[in-house]
């Protein structure tokens, strides 16, 4: 037969949209032709499948052929078509059997031996395969990572001759599986290891069972970075769906394994970091590190060290969970979740208000340091701490505080509680659920309105306030707000208005 067809699947953004892979033989002289809109990857499969399709013991045809990657308007990149294309060729030229082809999707990177190699975006394909009802032969290391679908229908290989065996019925490829546990998972920094710093690991706390956004601002060496790097310890691990969706970002850039499924991710860019390397971009657009943390925390130390432009850029995934990115001819949306826990000094040299005559800054040097910070990015942030330094004698003694593993069961007790309410955390939370879910009792609504006053208080922060206060009442096993949790939740806001 001279035409043969395969299925694949494209990436566009997270969607997976579907790719027929057409491959004609027709009589004239020898030719490889590549069409459908391919990048620079895609066309060098030409060299790679000839040199696996001889390398595997098959011919290669002496044919003008001609594949063609349908639909012709969605861009086509990354190796991952060569598996289908060297398929469709060997079914048209008849060294395989036609009709299996209809059954199954393929997506796999050819070796000049004719080995199959990892690709990107493994999960986020699989994650639309069965929808589709085919099965999806995939390279073993990619399998491995689709099978955490839970799907039966993702079949692992290991060559291109192993997936033509199975076509022609000889061997049967095995199904794919992922062994992912507990046992597999990396052991967090323990908060025990903390000392002192009482008020920050309440904070710490509380940021943990809301997932609320916290700033912590404080002289070198208070501990700002050692916290925020115990966050994940004591966070419950992700499940379900909230672990599929943070894995399948992972996958997109090639930074995701199978054996740290569950974990959530732990984002630290360094200062220097661009805006399309933050929120994403590029051309096909790519997750930044906003995405890359859906699910998980992104750790920004030396806050006002970050371009003030950049900063921005994450005012509106703060608000919304989402990054929508907008370029001349193409447009991609991927999710951005995350919990932003931040780290300042107070100043530029980074001891005002610690110790005598340490700090040299001017005041305008501290306003300009500071006012890298807009009022509306602040706004977004739930909890601001001050981190002070610590004493010579904390330092000297044992360290006494509760484990991670202790705060972790109130953590999980909290979250627990906001699951079985409203099946989200409390930081996000709309104004009508606020409304329904976080109204204080009449002397704690007294006191957020004296406190909005005194602190010209936004509209923004007097709602984040409110969702403060619901995670100490969580914490608490309270199902009321009392004035005790609102008077909490303000003083956390009160570095804010300095």
């Amino acid at each position: 037969m001279a035409l043969a067809i395969a299925h694949s699947r494209g990436l566009d953004g997270l969607n997976a949209p579907p790719v027929i892979v057409e491959a004609h033989l027709a009589s004239g002289l020898p030719s490889f032709t590549l069409v459908g809109l391919p990048d620079t990857e895609v066309k060098e499969a030409r060299d790679r499948v000839r040199a696996a399709i001889i390398n595997s013991g098959f011919e290669f045809p002496s044919k003008r052929i001609t594949v063609n990657l349908a639909p012709a308007d969605l861009p086509k990149e990354s190796g991952r078509f060569d598996l289908p294309i060297a398929l469709g060729i060997l079914a048209a030229s008849g060294q395989i059997p036609t009709p299996p082809l209809a059954d199954y999707e393929f997506a796999g990177e050819l070796s000049l031996s004719g080995e199959l190699r990892p690709i990107r975006g493994a999960l986020a394909m699989a994650l639309q395969t069965g929808d589709a009802g085919k099965s999806f032969i995939l390279p073993v290391e990619s399998a491995r990572e689709a099978a955490l679908t839970g799907s039966t229908h993702i079949l692992a290989a290991r060559s291109l001759l192993d997936v033509c065996a199975h076509l022609a019925d000889r061997e049967t490829l095995p199904p794919a599986n992922a062994t992912v546990g507990p046992k597999n998972w990396p052991k967090s920094a323990d908060l025990a290891e903390v000392r002192g710093q009482t008020q920050a690991k309440r904070a710490l706390e509380i940021a943990a069972a809301g997932q609320h956004s916290l700033l912590m601002v404080g002289p070198p060496g208070s501990g700002k970075s050692m916290l925020a790097a115990r966050l994940p310890g004591i966070m419950p691990h992700l499940q379900g769906e909230a672990a599929k969706a943070s894995a399948a970002v992972l996958s997109l850039v090639g930074q995701f394994s199978p054996e740290a499924f569950g974990v959530r991710p732990y984002r630290q860019p360094h200062h220097t970091a661009s805006a399309v390397a933050l929120v994403g971009g590029g051309n096909p657009p790519r997750p930044g590190e906003v995405s890359l943390a859906h699910q998980g925390i992104l750790f920004l130390d030396e806050l006002p060290e970050f371009d003030r432009k950049v900063l921005e850029t994450l005012r509106e995934p703060l608000e919304s969970g989402r990054i929508h990115i907008a370029r001349a001819a193409r447009h991609a949306e991927f999710p951005a979740e995350f919990q932003l826990i931040a780290a300042m000094n107070p100043c530029p040299c980074g001891f005002h208000g610690h110790g005598n005559n340490k700090c040299r800054c001017t005041p305008d040097q501290i306003a300009r340091y500071r006012g890298k910070l807009s009022g509306p990015f602040i706004d977004r942030i739930d909890l601001i701490i001050e981190v002070p330094a610590l004493p010579s004698d904390t330092l000297a003694g044992k360290a006494d505080g509760e484990s991670s593993a202790t705060v972790r069961t109130r953590v999980e007790a909290a979250q627990a509680r906001q699951q079985a309410r409203q099946q989200k955390p409390n930081a996000r939370l709309s104004t009508k659920e606020v409304d329904a879910c976080c109204q204080p009792d009449a002397t704690g609504n007294k006191l957020l309105q004296q406190a909005t006053a005194q602190l010209d208080l936004s509209a923004r922060a007097w709602h984040r306030i409110l969702k403060v206060a619901r995670t100490i009442a969580d914490l608490a096993g309270s199902d009321h707000i009392g004035a005790s949790h609102v008077a909490e939740a303000i003083q956390y806001r009160r570095f804010a208005r300095g």
